[in-house]
């Protein structure tokens, strides 16, 4: 009996991680310390796989939020942050929000304050705000999607998206 239970449990923990590692936008996170803070991003992060990812007929515009994105795959893009923040102009409090982003002229990063959605559920009516994003080009395509925090000195970070033909990014400060 006991051996059954060895032999179960590991069948299903090999599983689980063939499964994760087989993803075909397996979860990602991303996260930064600045001032004794921790922000972090849950997302997952597809690949281009051959595809056009963005602009007329490309994948995203696809999604029936569209011209807002998940930022990312699956579930939708969670932030935690233990400090305020302000993120552009925005004043984001300390906890729980959703990512997104309105593929507009420019991009915006949008804070939601909606949590735990799955990533094609969004509200308009639940936004905390939308902040413009400095959006350039890669210098070659970028298969698949990363979100990168980082400290850039002092209290400051970045929020940095890349993915296909596109670097989208955002600064913050830490209150």
């Amino acid at each position: 009996m006991k051996l059954n239970r060895i032999l179960t449990s590991t069948f299903l923990t090999a599983a689980t991680a063939g499964f994760l590692i087989g993803q075909a936008s397996p979860p990602k996170e991303t996260s930064v310390d600045i001032g004794g803070k921790k922000i972090t991003i849950k997302y997952s992060a597809p690949s281009m796989r051959g595809r056009q990812i963005f602009g007329a007929g490309g994948v995203v515009s696809k999604d029936p939020t569209y011209p807002v994105w998940r930022a990312g795959a699956n579930s939708a893009t969670a932030l935690h942050t233990d400090a305020n923040l302000t993120i552009g102009n925005l004043n984001v409090p300390a906890g729980d929000y959703t990512l997104f982003v309105a593929l507009e002229n420019p991009w915006k990063l949008i804070v939601s304050k909606e949590t735990g959605e799955w990533g094609l559920s969004y509200h308009a009516d639940k936004d905390l705000g939308r902040v413009p994003m400095t959006v350039s080009k890669p210098a070659a395509p970028i298969e698949t999607y990363k979100m990168t925090l980082a400290a850039t000195g002092g209290n400051k970070g970045k929020l940095t998206l890349e993915w296909e033909n596109v670097v989208a990014s955002v600064d913050f400060t830490v209150k």
